[in-house]
Protein backbone atom coordinates (compact mmCIF):
# COMPACT_ATOMS: atom_id res chain seq x y z
CA UNK A 1 0.00 0.00 0.00
CA UNK A 2 1.27 3.48 -0.80
CA UNK A 3 1.05 6.41 1.62
CA UNK A 4 -1.89 8.81 1.55
CA UNK A 5 -1.29 12.25 0.04
CA UNK A 6 -1.22 14.02 3.46
CA UNK A 7 1.20 11.42 4.83
CA UNK A 8 3.48 11.78 1.80
CA UNK A 9 3.52 15.55 2.11
CA UNK A 10 4.21 15.52 5.84
CA UNK A 11 6.89 12.88 5.45
CA UNK A 12 8.54 15.02 2.73
CA UNK A 13 8.54 17.99 5.11
CA UNK A 14 10.01 15.95 7.98
CA UNK A 15 12.67 14.35 5.85
CA UNK A 16 13.74 17.03 3.39
CA UNK A 17 13.03 20.50 4.79
CA UNK A 18 15.99 21.89 6.78
CA UNK A 19 15.59 22.59 10.49
CA UNK A 20 13.32 21.03 13.10
CA UNK A 21 10.38 23.47 13.28
CA UNK A 22 7.15 21.61 14.04
CA UNK A 23 8.60 18.23 13.13
CA UNK A 24 8.40 16.65 16.58
CA UNK A 25 4.72 17.56 16.84
CA UNK A 26 3.90 16.19 13.37
CA UNK A 27 5.69 12.94 14.07
CA UNK A 28 4.41 12.41 17.61
CA UNK A 29 0.80 13.39 16.97
CA UNK A 30 0.21 11.90 13.56
CA UNK A 31 2.88 10.38 11.32
CA UNK A 32 4.33 7.66 13.54
CA UNK A 33 0.98 6.15 14.54
CA UNK A 34 -0.53 6.61 11.08
CA UNK A 35 2.34 4.78 9.36
CA UNK A 36 2.19 2.01 11.95
CA UNK A 37 -1.54 1.39 11.56
CA UNK A 38 -1.68 2.12 7.80
CA UNK A 39 1.46 0.31 6.62
CA UNK A 40 3.28 1.69 3.60
CA UNK A 41 5.36 -0.62 1.41
CA UNK A 42 8.01 1.38 -0.38
CA UNK A 43 11.59 1.53 -1.57
CA UNK A 44 13.42 4.30 0.26
CA UNK A 45 16.87 5.80 0.05
CA UNK A 46 18.84 5.80 3.29
CA UNK A 47 21.19 8.59 4.34
CA UNK A 48 24.02 6.27 3.32
CA UNK A 49 22.72 6.44 -0.25
CA UNK A 50 21.54 2.84 -0.29
CA UNK A 51 18.05 1.95 -1.44
CA UNK A 52 16.06 -0.60 0.61
CA UNK A 53 12.51 -1.88 0.75
CA UNK A 54 10.50 -1.08 3.87
CA UNK A 55 7.12 -1.84 5.44
CA UNK A 56 6.20 0.80 7.99
CA UNK A 57 4.32 -1.48 10.39
CA UNK A 58 7.80 -2.39 11.71
CA UNK A 59 9.43 0.29 13.85
CA UNK A 60 12.92 0.16 12.31
CA UNK A 61 11.59 0.25 8.76
CA UNK A 62 9.14 3.01 9.69
CA UNK A 63 11.97 5.20 10.97
CA UNK A 64 13.99 4.46 7.85
CA UNK A 65 11.00 5.57 5.78
CA UNK A 66 10.60 8.77 7.80
CA UNK A 67 14.23 9.72 8.36
CA UNK A 68 16.44 7.49 6.20
CA UNK A 69 18.19 6.39 9.39
CA UNK A 70 17.93 4.23 12.48
CA UNK A 71 19.48 5.32 15.80
CA UNK A 72 21.01 8.67 14.74
CA UNK A 73 23.47 8.98 17.64
CA UNK A 74 24.94 5.55 16.97
CA UNK A 75 24.96 6.23 13.23
CA UNK A 76 26.89 9.46 13.80
CA UNK A 77 29.36 7.68 16.08
CA UNK A 78 30.02 5.00 13.46
CA UNK A 79 30.51 7.56 10.69
CA UNK A 80 32.94 9.51 12.86
CA UNK A 81 34.96 6.48 13.94
CA UNK A 82 35.19 4.26 10.88
CA UNK A 83 37.82 4.96 8.21
CA UNK A 84 38.87 3.47 4.89
CA UNK A 85 40.39 0.02 5.34
CA UNK A 86 38.77 -0.66 8.74
CA UNK A 87 36.70 -3.71 9.61
CA UNK A 88 33.27 -3.37 11.21
CA UNK A 89 31.69 -6.40 12.90
CA UNK A 90 27.91 -6.17 13.11
CA UNK A 91 26.58 -8.75 15.59
CA UNK A 92 22.82 -8.88 15.29
CA UNK A 93 22.88 -7.13 11.92
CA UNK A 94 19.12 -7.48 11.37
CA UNK A 95 18.30 -6.19 7.85
CA UNK A 96 21.64 -4.41 7.53
CA UNK A 97 21.04 -0.75 8.49
CA UNK A 98 24.44 -0.40 10.16
CA UNK A 99 26.21 -2.84 7.85
CA UNK A 100 25.28 -0.71 4.86
CA UNK A 101 26.33 2.49 6.63
CA UNK A 102 29.66 0.94 7.63
CA UNK A 103 30.22 -0.48 4.14
CA UNK A 104 30.47 3.07 2.81
CA UNK A 105 32.60 4.29 5.73
CA UNK A 106 35.26 1.55 5.45
CA UNK A 107 35.44 1.77 1.66
CA UNK A 108 36.39 -0.86 -0.91
CA UNK A 109 39.53 -1.84 1.03
CA UNK A 110 37.63 -2.30 4.29
CA UNK A 111 35.34 -5.11 5.42
CA UNK A 112 32.01 -5.57 7.11
CA UNK A 113 31.15 -8.86 8.81
CA UNK A 114 27.36 -8.95 9.25
CA UNK A 115 26.28 -11.68 11.66
CA UNK A 116 22.54 -12.38 11.62
CA UNK A 117 20.84 -15.67 12.60
CA UNK A 118 17.31 -15.02 11.30
CA UNK A 119 16.92 -16.58 7.84
CA UNK A 120 14.55 -13.81 6.74
CA UNK A 121 16.71 -10.95 8.02
CA UNK A 122 19.83 -12.60 6.60
CA UNK A 123 18.16 -12.85 3.19
CA UNK A 124 16.97 -9.23 3.40
CA UNK A 125 20.48 -8.11 4.32
CA UNK A 126 22.21 -10.01 1.51
CA UNK A 127 19.59 -8.82 -1.00
CA UNK A 128 20.17 -5.20 0.05
CA UNK A 129 23.94 -5.62 -0.16
CA UNK A 130 23.66 -7.11 -3.65
CA UNK A 131 21.16 -4.54 -4.91
CA UNK A 132 23.38 -1.69 -3.69
CA UNK A 133 26.63 -3.26 -4.94
CA UNK A 134 28.09 -3.49 -1.44
CA UNK A 135 30.78 -6.06 -2.22
CA UNK A 136 32.71 -5.58 1.05
CA UNK A 137 29.96 -7.12 3.25
CA UNK A 138 30.38 -10.74 4.36
CA UNK A 139 27.10 -12.04 5.78
CA UNK A 140 27.14 -14.91 8.29
CA UNK A 141 23.88 -16.72 9.14
CA UNK A 142 24.58 -17.65 12.75
CA UNK A 143 23.95 -16.43 16.27
CA UNK A 144 27.05 -15.32 18.15
CA UNK A 145 27.33 -16.96 21.57
CA UNK A 146 29.89 -18.62 23.86
CA UNK A 147 29.37 -22.17 22.52
CA UNK A 148 28.78 -24.09 19.32
CA UNK A 149 25.24 -25.47 19.12
CA UNK A 150 21.69 -24.38 18.40
CA UNK A 151 19.42 -21.79 19.95
CA UNK A 152 15.70 -21.06 19.78
CA UNK A 153 14.81 -17.46 18.97
CA UNK A 154 11.40 -15.90 19.60
CA UNK A 155 9.59 -12.99 18.00
CA UNK A 156 7.07 -11.48 20.40
CA UNK A 157 5.76 -8.52 18.43
CA UNK A 158 5.63 -8.47 14.60
CA UNK A 159 5.51 -4.66 14.81
CA UNK A 160 9.06 -4.74 16.25
CA UNK A 161 11.00 -7.26 14.21
CA UNK A 162 14.25 -6.13 15.78
CA UNK A 163 13.16 -7.57 19.12
CA UNK A 164 13.90 -11.18 18.26
CA UNK A 165 15.30 -12.78 21.39
CA UNK A 166 16.52 -16.04 22.90
CA UNK A 167 14.61 -15.26 26.10
CA UNK A 168 11.17 -16.84 25.71
CA UNK A 169 8.43 -14.19 26.08
CA UNK A 170 5.05 -14.87 27.66
CA UNK A 171 3.45 -14.89 24.21
CA UNK A 172 5.62 -15.74 21.19
CA UNK A 173 4.43 -14.79 17.72
CA UNK A 174 6.94 -17.13 16.04
CA UNK A 175 9.91 -19.27 17.08
CA UNK A 176 12.76 -20.83 15.11
CA UNK A 177 16.10 -22.54 15.73
CA UNK A 178 19.45 -21.13 14.64
CA UNK A 179 23.09 -22.28 14.84
CA UNK A 180 25.41 -20.65 17.38
CA UNK A 181 29.17 -20.11 17.47
CA UNK A 182 31.62 -18.02 19.52
CA UNK A 183 32.46 -14.72 17.85
CA UNK A 184 36.15 -15.61 18.04
CA UNK A 185 35.41 -18.54 15.70
CA UNK A 186 33.15 -16.64 13.30
CA UNK A 187 35.53 -13.77 12.54
CA UNK A 188 38.90 -14.49 10.90
CA UNK A 189 42.21 -13.47 12.44
CA UNK A 190 42.82 -10.97 9.61
CA UNK A 191 39.39 -9.43 10.16
CA UNK A 192 40.02 -9.12 13.89
CA UNK A 193 43.38 -7.47 13.27
CA UNK A 194 41.74 -4.63 11.33
CA UNK A 195 38.55 -4.32 13.40
CA UNK A 196 37.75 -0.79 14.52
CA UNK A 197 34.25 -1.33 15.94
CA UNK A 198 32.24 -4.36 17.04
CA UNK A 199 28.52 -3.60 17.42
CA UNK A 200 26.51 -6.12 19.50
CA UNK A 201 22.71 -5.90 19.51
CA UNK A 202 21.31 -9.31 20.41
CA UNK A 203 18.30 -8.67 22.66
CA UNK A 204 19.45 -10.27 25.91
CA UNK A 205 22.20 -12.59 24.63
CA UNK A 206 24.95 -9.98 24.97
CA UNK A 207 26.65 -11.61 27.98
CA UNK A 208 27.16 -14.88 26.06
CA UNK A 209 28.43 -12.97 23.02
CA UNK A 210 30.98 -11.13 25.16
CA UNK A 211 32.20 -14.42 26.70
CA UNK A 212 32.68 -15.83 23.22
CA UNK A 213 34.60 -12.71 22.23
CA UNK A 214 36.99 -12.56 25.20
CA UNK A 215 39.61 -14.93 23.69
CA UNK A 216 39.82 -12.64 20.64
CA UNK A 217 40.25 -9.32 22.48
CA UNK A 218 44.04 -9.61 22.48
CA UNK A 219 43.99 -9.75 18.67
CA UNK A 220 42.17 -6.41 18.33
CA UNK A 221 43.78 -3.09 17.56
CA UNK A 222 44.53 -0.79 20.49
CA UNK A 223 41.88 1.65 19.25
CA UNK A 224 39.18 -1.00 18.73
CA UNK A 225 35.87 -0.18 20.42
CA UNK A 226 32.68 -2.10 21.19
CA UNK A 227 29.10 -0.84 21.09
CA UNK A 228 26.87 -3.13 23.14
CA UNK A 229 23.14 -2.77 23.68
CA UNK A 230 22.54 -4.10 27.19
CA UNK A 231 19.06 -5.23 28.24
CA UNK A 232 19.06 -5.60 32.05
CA UNK A 233 15.57 -7.14 32.24
CA UNK A 234 16.39 -9.93 29.79
CA UNK A 235 19.87 -10.44 31.23
CA UNK A 236 18.40 -10.91 34.73
CA UNK A 237 16.11 -13.69 33.47
CA UNK A 238 19.26 -15.63 32.55
CA UNK A 239 21.18 -14.92 35.75
CA UNK A 240 23.31 -12.33 33.96
CA UNK A 241 23.71 -8.57 34.48
CA UNK A 242 24.92 -5.40 32.85
CA UNK A 243 27.40 -5.06 35.71
CA UNK A 244 28.89 -8.42 34.79
CA UNK A 245 29.45 -7.25 31.21
CA UNK A 246 30.93 -3.91 32.30
CA UNK A 247 33.26 -5.57 34.83
CA UNK A 248 34.35 -8.28 32.39
CA UNK A 249 35.38 -5.77 29.74
CA UNK A 250 36.93 -3.43 32.32
CA UNK A 251 39.27 -6.28 33.30
CA UNK A 252 40.47 -6.22 29.68
CA UNK A 253 41.12 -2.47 29.75
CA UNK A 254 37.81 -1.13 28.40
CA UNK A 255 35.95 1.80 29.95
CA UNK A 256 32.16 2.10 29.62
CA UNK A 257 30.35 5.08 28.09
CA UNK A 258 26.63 5.69 27.65
CA UNK A 259 25.39 6.54 24.17
CA UNK A 260 21.98 8.23 24.13
CA UNK A 261 19.45 6.14 22.22
CA UNK A 262 15.92 7.53 22.41
CA UNK A 263 13.39 5.42 20.51
CA UNK A 264 10.87 8.27 20.47
CA UNK A 265 10.69 9.28 16.78
CA UNK A 266 9.90 12.86 17.75
CA UNK A 267 13.51 13.19 18.98
CA UNK A 268 15.03 12.10 15.67
CA UNK A 269 15.10 15.42 13.76
CA UNK A 270 17.09 17.11 16.55
CA UNK A 271 19.35 14.09 17.13
CA UNK A 272 20.15 13.88 13.43
CA UNK A 273 20.97 17.58 13.38
CA UNK A 274 23.04 17.52 16.59
CA UNK A 275 24.08 13.96 17.51
CA UNK A 276 25.22 13.36 21.07
CA UNK A 277 28.61 11.74 21.85
CA UNK A 278 29.07 8.90 24.35
CA UNK A 279 29.63 10.06 27.96
CA UNK A 280 31.22 8.15 30.83
CA UNK A 281 28.85 5.58 32.34
CA UNK A 282 28.54 6.54 36.01
CA UNK A 283 25.66 4.31 37.10
CA UNK A 284 24.51 0.80 36.38
CA UNK A 285 21.99 0.74 33.50
CA UNK A 286 18.52 -0.25 34.65
CA UNK A 287 16.83 -0.02 31.24
CA UNK A 288 17.89 -0.94 27.71
CA UNK A 289 21.04 1.11 27.07
CA UNK A 290 23.69 1.44 24.39
CA UNK A 291 27.16 1.26 25.93
CA UNK A 292 30.40 2.08 24.14
CA UNK A 293 33.49 0.31 25.46
CA UNK A 294 36.79 2.01 24.72
CA UNK A 295 40.36 1.83 26.00
CA UNK A 296 40.28 5.64 26.08
CA UNK A 297 39.77 6.93 29.62
CA UNK A 298 37.99 10.30 29.56
CA UNK A 299 34.71 11.94 30.51
CA UNK A 300 33.26 11.81 26.98
CA UNK A 301 34.29 10.37 23.66
CA UNK A 302 34.43 12.79 20.80
CA UNK A 303 32.60 12.17 17.55
CA UNK A 304 35.93 11.79 15.79
CA UNK A 305 38.98 9.61 15.57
Amino acid sequence: MSASVPARLLRAYVRHVPGTLGKARLIGRYLDEHLRTHPVHAAVRLRSGDKVGVTTSDVIQRYQYLFGEWEPNLSAFLRARLRSGDTFIDVGAHRGAFSLLASHAVGPHGRVVAIEPSPQFHDDLTAAATANHRTNIRAVRSAASDTHGTLTLYLEDPANLGHTTAVRPRHAHTAFEVPTAPLADVVSRSELATTRIIKIDVEGAEAAVIRGLLPALSHLRDDAELVVEVTPRLLAKQGESAVGIIDSLHEHGFHAYTLTNDYDPATYPRAMRRPQPPVRCTKTPEDMTDLVFSRINTDRLTLGR
